[in-house]
């Protein structure tokens, strides 16, 4: 066994806000593991951070209207911020867009290239003839020709987890304007993994069954190599990305899924630690690696490949920790509708955070999925870690306090009138050591919850305030051996619950520097000390609140059944700003008008609006609107509409306001965090009927979210509240 300990959690994208479930998938379970690790005496550097480069944050971008680097910088503050809240202990926490990531990467490659691993090939690539530009693969979508599924992006299918090429899916669309794209050759490197095929496949033999890989990560593994390693395409045409060091492949980058696992080396080095040491010493380092069940193929197949083609000593993955998805109340967690909780959200629960992350690590999809729910964490958390562990160490240390002036007493450990009489807290610990040593985390906490039950037991079979008015000695003994014994369960919490561990080591004038295995049974710098006032650990969950946290996380409910469809029908949605260019009366009806709207790109628009009566012509002329772009034409009393411009009309339906939009540039896209854009190439009028667009507090909000444009949101003047037709 080595002594050094390499963690890594799977690098979260940047510009999505974590959800509870991505918080458990990765960056607290490996938390847990690495504070276990340092208390166990192991040389420890748990390294995480943020994956920037990408398709998916240029689009973003171009829709806020800022430069790549700026929006990174945005959402890697908040991701920070998130994990500083959860009390995520990184060693090193990054990001991939830096000069490092672009020096790794590289020189990895030309390892790669110069050994021969590397070919050069042609890809059938899509391409969007309406947005002028070649697709990433996850900016297209269409049917999943495995499964069916009708959302599958062009890299991978959500459904059934099935890798994909764009030009495999049925039916493709372009994400960003809903056109059917074409196909074009391009030429680009490939990793040739049939090269490396027998080396990958004797280290995955030998690793997985020597260090206790999960069920899904051998059978995702092995079933690559069972089905035949393929060459794998390396570069794409984009622009953010770390760029491709060979002559005629100077406008390509790097494609995400090469470089982002690179960047656990990368942000090694960036933050100051020694590379050679972590990752180039395989027989004194240990790599664990924490992921989602989806990334399995990326940490065992193409990551390990990519270091053994080098021909270098890599450090190579020794145990891979994968976990299912943690869902939310029955359904999927979704920040445009407002279901569950995400990490920017958590702290204004008023929940302790500690009992956030027991409850997470309690409920740890580690062999199926699981689910968050309200009720579940309220029993649990005032069931188990608050009535068992809490209430304890809160009763003994006031007692304590109350009989013997704050000072714990001295007792002998063999005495039948001391917990350790029924208690052997070295065996205990063993077993605690074990759990963790197989990356077991929840049964390592479900261990330690049932030693303190024991103690609990104790003290209520034992009864101390009714002994110590007979007998103060033989309380004094119960009670000294509970407090020491608290010490010690505390210290098996504490790679769960560490704050709040900290709170009972002040409480009883121990530094954090004793929160060490080697400190279990040892009860000399407790003996005859005396201890501070005591403190409440947790308050409890109560029903009322819980409810009200319930209700305020389940969504919009009009709907809340079909999450999914709800995302799906905006998705579909493709809500442009136009430029009203000319205006005329309808010649067959009095209360139309007929613009002449410019959507960018040579797009003018014919559209027919019902906005006489509250608009003269002259208001609208030369104004930016939100127009829906894809709405199937209509005939409208002789004249033909091609689409439809939005306004917002109040509860009473006495006034109507068109949704000017005076700062945005024409052809700019309505969007909503964290939903991706799929439009249709057209939609009906009950297509567009299905999502609820409204108006709160003067904001325009879809499926009660927030409505933007270039980043900033979509508000009204006059319409306080109301609805969007």
């Amino acid at each position: 066994m080595s002594n050094k300990r390499l963690i890594t959690s799977a690098l979260p994208y940047v510009n999505n806000i974590p959800h509870l479930g991505n918080i458990i998938g990765c960056v607290l379970s490996a938390d847990v593991f690495a504070r276990y690790c340092r208390m166990a005496g192991y040389e420890t550097l748990y390294v995480c951070g943020n994956d920037e480069y990408g398709t998916t944050t240029e689009t973003r971008a171009l829709q806020e209207h800022v430069t790549p680097k700026q929006l990174c910088d945005k959402y890697h503050a908040i991701h920070k911020e998130i994990y500083d809240w959860f009390n995520i202990q990184f060693d090193a926490f990054g990001r991939t867009s830096t000069p490092e990531q672009t020096k790794v990467v590289q020189e990895i490659f030309r390892d790669l290239y110069n050994n021969g691993y590397i070919t050069e090939g042609t890809v059938t690539q899509p391409f969007c003839e309406k947005c002028n530009m070649p697709l990433a693969d996850r900016y297209v979508d269409g049917t999943c020709p495995h499964c069916g599924y009708e959302q599958a992006k062009g890299d991978q299918c959500d459904k059934c987890g099935k890798l994909l090429d764009p030009a495999e899916l049925k039916n493709p669309r372009c994400t960003v304007c809903g056109s059917k794209p074409v196909f074009r050759q391009s030429r680009h490197l490939f990793l040739d993994l049939q090269k490396v095929a027998p080396q990958l496949t004797k280290w995955i033999d030998e690793t997985a069954e020597k260090n206790g890989w999960s069920n899904n990560a051998v059978s995702v593994a092995k079933g690559w190599i069972e089905q035949g390693l393929q060459k794998r395409c390396i570069t794409r045409d984009l622009k953010w990305g770390v760029p491709v060091p060979l002559a005629g492949y100077e406008d390509k980058v790097f494609y995400v899924w090469f470089d982002a696992p690179i960047g656990y080396i990368s942000i090694t080095a960036a933050a100051g630690f020694d590379i050679d040491k972590w990752w180039h010493d395989p027989d004194h380092t240990d790599l664990y690696q924490f992921i989602g069940k989806d990334n399995i193929p990326f940490h065992t197949v193409i990551f390990p490949s990519s270091l053994m083609g080098t021909g270098k000593p890599w450090t190579l993955l020794k145990t891979i920790s994968s976990t299912e998805y943690l869902n939310y109340e029955d359904k999927k967690f979704s920040k445009s509708r407002g279901t569950g909780v995400f990490g920017d959200q958590a702290r204004d629960t008023g929940i302790d955070a500690d009992l956030f992350r027991y409850y997470l690590i309690r409920n740890r999809p580690e062999k199926s999925d699981t689910q968050f729910f309200w009720n579940d964490f309220m029993e649990k958390a005032n069931g188990e870690i608050i009535a068992n562990f809490a209430n304890l160490v809160n009763r003994v240390y006031q007692f304590i306090n109350r009989f013997f002036d704050g000072v714990i007493p001295d007792f002998d450990n063999a005495s039948p009138n001391s917990i350790f009489s029924i208690i052997d807290m070295q065996k205990e610990k063993q077993t605690i050591i074990a759990d963790f040593e197989a990356v077991e985390l929840k049964k390592a906490l479900l261990d330690v919850l049932a030693i303190c039950s024991a103690g609990n037991k104790f003290f209520q079979d034992n009864a101390p305030w009714a002994v110590i008015k007979e007998d103060k000695d033989k309380a004094a003994t119960m009670l000294g051996s509970l407090a020491c014994f608290t010490k010690d369960i505390a210290l098996l919490l504490y790679p769960f619950i560490p704050a709040t561990v900290e709170k009972v080591f002040a409480t009883l004038n121990l530094p954090k520097t004793d929160i060490v295995l080697d400190n279990i049974g040892d009860y000399t710098k407790l003996k005859g000390k005396k201890i501070n006032e005591p403190q409440i650990l947790f308050a409890k969950l109560d029903k009322k609140q819980v409810e009200a946290l319930q209700a305020k996380f389940a969504g919009s409910q009009e709907t809340a059944a079909d999450d999914t469809a709800d995302l799906e029908a905006f998705a579909k949605l493709q809500l442009k700003v136009g430029k009203i260019i000319e205006i005329n009366r309808h010649p067959e009806a009095d209360k139309l008008y007929v613009e002449k709207i410019d959507l960018g790109g040579g797009d003018i628009r014919q559209i027919v609006s019902g906005l006489v009566p509250y608009y003269a012509a002259e208001q609208l002329l030369g104004q930016n609107v939100i127009v829906v772009a894809n709405l199937k034409p209509a005939n409208l009393r002789g004249v033909e509409s091609f689409g439809m411009i939005l306004a917002a009309e109040d509860k009473k339906k006495t006034t109507v306001e068109v949704l000017f939009c005076p700062k945005a540039n024409i052809g700019d896209i309505v969007t909503i965090d964290a939903v991706n854009a799929a439009p249709a190439n057209e939609i009906t009028i009950d297509d567009f009927a299905k999502v609820k667009l409204t108006v709160k507090d003067n904001h325009v909000l879809a499926q009660g979210q927030q409505m933007k444009l270039g980043g900033s949101d979509i508000i009204t003047q006059n319409v306080v509240n109301g609805k969007v037709r």
